[in-house]
């Protein structure tokens, strides 16, 4: 349940950046890349949500993965696909324009949530009982 919570969080914080972010003044490219980034660590934390047996790295692995074949879903186009796109749940579960800076934003952001978990799991380990 921890997973899926911080996997909500990061759901939250990546609609305000986006809704919210220029409007507040922050700049384009921390706006832009930083809810990839955010979208890249959501995806880590549903995949350890729904996994969570499987070591890290392979969760990281199995993250990259589908976030760069969701990345490449915008290169399809169909007239009800482009539709949805154009919706805000649209530009937000897939986005409207392909792009590699994207997959790199991805995997930084599951990169930092990897690392984040796995401080997490070694200081939980420590505790005593």
């Amino acid at each position: 349940m921890r997973r899926l919570g911080i996997a909500l969080a990061i759901i939250a914080c990546g609609v305000a950046l986006r809704l919210g972010g220029y409007e507040i003044g922050l700049p384009y490219f921390l706006v832009k890349y930083g809810g990839s980034t955010l979208w890249g660590g959501m995806v880590f934390f549903l995949f350890a949500t729904l996994l969570p047996r499987q070591p890290l790295g392979r969760l990281a692995i199995l993250s990259v993965v589908a976030a760069t074949l969701i990345e490449f879903t915008r290169l399809y186009h169909t007239p009800w696909l482009d539709e949805f796109r154009l919706t805000l749940a649209g530009a937000l579960l897939l986005g409207r324009i392909f792009s590699w800076w994207n997959i790199v934003a991805y995997a930084v952001g599951i990169v930092i949530a990897g690392l984040l978990e796995n401080r997490h799991l070694a200081r939980v380990s420590r505790l005593p009982g």
